[in-house]
C-alpha cells in the first residue's frame, strides 16, 4: 500500500495551493481520509478529513480557508488550500482516519514572502 502526496512548493501569504494524494490498495476505498500535517518542531496534526460518503470536518486553524474532497473512482484525496499564512508551512501528509499503516514521504508546503 502506497500513499504519494504532491502539489506542495513556496507560495507567499495569502496565495493558495492545491494537493493531491494518490492512494493504492484497499486502505483508501473502506476507510475516511485525512490530511496531516507536521511543522518543524511540532507534532503531526490532523487539520481535515473526509468520509467514504463524504462527510468532512476541519480543525479550527483552517476551517474557512481549507476544503478537502476525494475522487473514489481514483484512489485520490486532494486538499485546496487558500489565503495561506506562514504558521501553515509545515510537510503535509495524508492517511487514513486513525492513521495505519505507513506514512508516505509528504509534500512541503512553505508559506514565505
Amino acid at each position: 500500500v502506497q500513499l504519494v502526496e504532491s502539489g506542495g512548493g513556496l507560495v507567499q501569504p495569502g496565495g493558495s495551493l492545491r494537493l493531491s494524494c494518490a492512494a493504492s490498495g484497499s486502505r483508501f476505498r473502506i476507510n475516511a481520509m485525512g490530511w496531516y500535517r507536521q511543522a518543524p518542531g511540532k507534532q503531526r496534526e490532523l487539520v481535515a478529513t473526509i468520509t467514504l460518503d463524504g462527510s468532512i470536518n476541519y480543525a479550527d486553524s483552517v476551517k474557512g480557508r481549507f476544503t478537502v474532497s476525494r475522487d473514489n473512482a481514483k484512489n485520490t484525496v486532494y486538499l485546496q488550500m487558500n489565503s495561506l499564512k506562514p504558521e501553515d508551512t509545515a510537510v503535509y501528509y495524508c492517511n487514513t482516519v486513525p492513521a495505519l499503516g505507513d506514512w508516505g514521504q509528504g509534500t512541503q508546503v512553505t508559506v514565505s514572502s
